[in-house]
């Protein structure tokens, strides 16, 4: 099996938002997710079940990689950054499977018991 991502995926960039302790936002901190969206830019179940091991995440902080995990679905609709074995520093997102993922448009993560809210600053085919 080669490494390339099959068709569909994307490369998701979500940057901190603005917030109490970091009112302009934070364009350092985030997450870099490869995944699949559909048509309608949301993420694609169908074609996660098909490539799990494709699905990938990068927490990041002022240049550095904090953690590598895999996005991971679980039935019906719950999607999450899981990290390392356990929950502890899983990241949740609120309502995911319903949002719309494009350049500009925000969400929120979980970990927890502290939520962050991101704008997505890229969200390009691969």
């Amino acid at each position: 099996m080669t490494d390339a991502a099959p068709l569909g995926f994307h490369h998701i960039r979500l940057e901190l938002a603005r917030e109490p302790q970091h009112p302009e936002g934070d364009p350092d901190m985030g997450y870099d997710i490869l995944a699949p969206l559909t048509a309608e830019r949301r993420l694609d179940a169908a074609v996660w079940r098909e490539a799990p091991e494709k699905c990938r995440v990068r927490r990041f902080s002022h240049g550095a990689t904090l953690a590598f995990g895999r996005l991971r679905h679980a039935a019906p609709d719950r999607w999450f950054l899981d990290f390392e074995p356990g929950e502890a520093d899983d990241a949740h997102g609120f309502r995911l499977a319903d949002e719309v993922i494009q350049t500009g448009e925000y969400l929120s993560l979980s970990t927890g018991d502290q939520t962050h809210t991101y704008v997505v600053a890229r969200a390009e085919p691969v």
